[in-house]
Parts: C-alpha cells; sequence; structure tokens
C-alpha cells in the first residue's frame, strides 16, 4: 500500500492555505487549489512555496484547467456559479450561473472534455432534489446535460475514451456511471460501486486505467478495480496525513489530494 505524505504545509504558510476542497494539476507541474475565501493558490511544482492568484471573494469547491490551460474554471457555493479566471492577466469572470431556467444551488464541481465544454455537478440540497449535471461550451451557452436527480452529485471525472461521465454520489453512497451518447446527451445510469459507510467526494482517473475515489469519511483513497470492487489504496485512521480528503489530480504517477479538513496537500505514488 502506498504511502501518503505532505506535498505542501499550509497551516504556516503566507498565504496560508484555507481549507483547501479541490486541486488541479497545471501543465507546468504546479498543483492549484481554492480556499473558503474565494482564495485560488498556486503550490510550486516541488511543494516549496505558495502563492494567491486570485479571488472570487466566496467560496471554492472545484477546479479545473481547459485543455490549453489559459483558463481555470472554478465553482463557488458562496456565489452559486462557475467562474472563470484568465491566467494571463489573472482576471476573474462569472463563467455560468445556471441554464435552462434552472439557477445553481450548490455548483460542485467542472470536468471538461478535449472539445472544451464543461460538465458541472449541482449537489443541490439532499431534500430539495432537481438538475445534477449542467453543461457548456466554451463560449458559455449552456444546458441541463442531466436533469435527474442524485444523491448529492460531487466530484466527476470523464472516461478516458470520454464515452461516460462518472459521477460521485455523496449520499448514495457510490459512484455513478452516465453514459454519453453518440449525439452527446445524457444517457443510461449505472451504479458502478456501491460504497455503504462511506462518503465519497471526488473522483479521478489515474494512469493506470482506475478510478479513484477521495473518501471524506473516512480519511482514505479508494480505487476501483476493473470489475468494480473497491480497494484501499492510502488512508489514515488518525486523520493526519490524510484529513477529509475531498478531490484528487494526477501528474504522472504522483497523486495529490486536497485535505477538506487541515491546511495541506497531500500526496502519494503509485
Amino acid at each position: 500500500m502506498p504511502a501518503a505524505r505532505v506535498f505542501f504545509d499550509g497551516l504556516f504558510s503566507s498565504p496560508r492555505l484555507d481549507h483547501p476542497e479541490c486541486v488541479a494539476v497545471h501543465p507546468d507541474g504546479s498543483v492549484w487549489c481554492g480556499g473558503e475565501a474565494g482564495q485560488i493558490f498556486r503550490v510550486d511544482p516541488e511543494g516549496g512555496s505558495v502563492e494567491q492568484v486570485a479571488t472570487t471573494h466566496g467560496f471554492v469547491l472545484g477546479i479545473a484547467f481547459d485543455a490549453s490551460a489559459t483558463h481555470l474554471y472554478i465553482c463557488d457555493i458562496q456565489h452559486p456559479g462557475v467562474f472563470r479566471l484568465e491566467l494571463a492577466s489573472g482576471e476573474v469572470s462569472l463563467f455560468a450561473d445556471g441554464a435552462d431556467g434552472h439557477r445553481f444551488v450548490n455548483p460542485n464541481y467542472p470536468v471538461i472534455d478535449a472539445d472544451g465544454r464543461i460538465y458541472v455537478s449541482d449537489s443541490r440540497q439532499i431534500d430539495a432534489p432537481g438538475p445534477s449535471v449542467f453543461r457548456y461550451a466554451p463560449d458559455g451557452t449552456g444546458e441541463v446535460w442531466d436533469e435527474r436527480p442524485m444523491a448529492f452529485a460531487n466530484g466527476l471525472a470523464l472516461a478516458p475514451d470520454e464515452s461516460a461521465l462518472y459521477v460521485a454520489e455523496s449520499f448514495l453512497p457510490g459512484i455513478t456511471r452516465v453514459e454519453i451518447r453518440a449525439d452527446g446527451t445524457a444517457g443510461d445510469r449505472t451504479t458502478v460501486a456501491e460504497l455503504p459507510g462511506t462518503v465519497p467526494d471526488g473522483i479521478a482517473f489515474g494512469p493506470d486505467g482506475l478510478l479513484y475515489v477521495g473518501l471524506y469519511e473516512p480519511s482514505e483513497v479508494l480505487r476501483l478495480t476493473p470489475d468494480g470492487r473497491p480497494e484501499t489504496v492510502v488512508r489514515d485512521p488518525t486523520a493526519h496525513l490524510l484529513c477529509h480528503p475531498t478531490n484528487l489530480a494526477f501528474r504522472g504517477t504522483t497523486a495529490f489530494v486536497a485535505n477538506l479538513g487541515r491546511w495541506h496537500i497531500s500526496a502519494f505514488d503509485l
């Protein structure tokens, strides 16, 4: 079993990492994350320093770079919407706050396909179900992509061949696969893994082609075998190196994990 380690400790850094909920890796190797006061942080590739690049003045959840890494898309729940950071200028602007007459309630995580289309989960409220996944073109034209309710739609991951969208349903709890039909519409849903006794949060495909799952509770990371069986990759029963891990992202064979319960970013090697 790989060992988790602290990649960057932001407890006493300046600026201080503010309970990062998501991570994204830039092509230059730097690791980016958000904060609960709207901050966007960049940690250098070796984990030696951090800088605040921008802010939404809200509460940042999921973040994702587009294919060219010229923009960072940011889910904010204080100002419910998706914001876009232009890296060259540092300008942050509202990209979308809903579609098809539906406003975001709890926009949680964005994922971007090879053509630049942005899928966004809306966790909503557990007692007020509604559309779970929105989709936008790069110009901001949007739609409700999957209107069927989910049990707190959280992290998203596109299948490596983009034939399906995988969704972490935190209160299912489990992982759902939504078919992406040839015409781009949402197709059949399949539960690929049930994870009783856990709270799955973030998901990402690793370099081995397997799906990795960050569990907010208990503090561990799972991966799904090809037949859908969950196996533990790293765990921390003391909630120290891993503390309520949420989203994760890969740089080669190294996984970076956000810890909503602490002030650092963890890492482990496959």
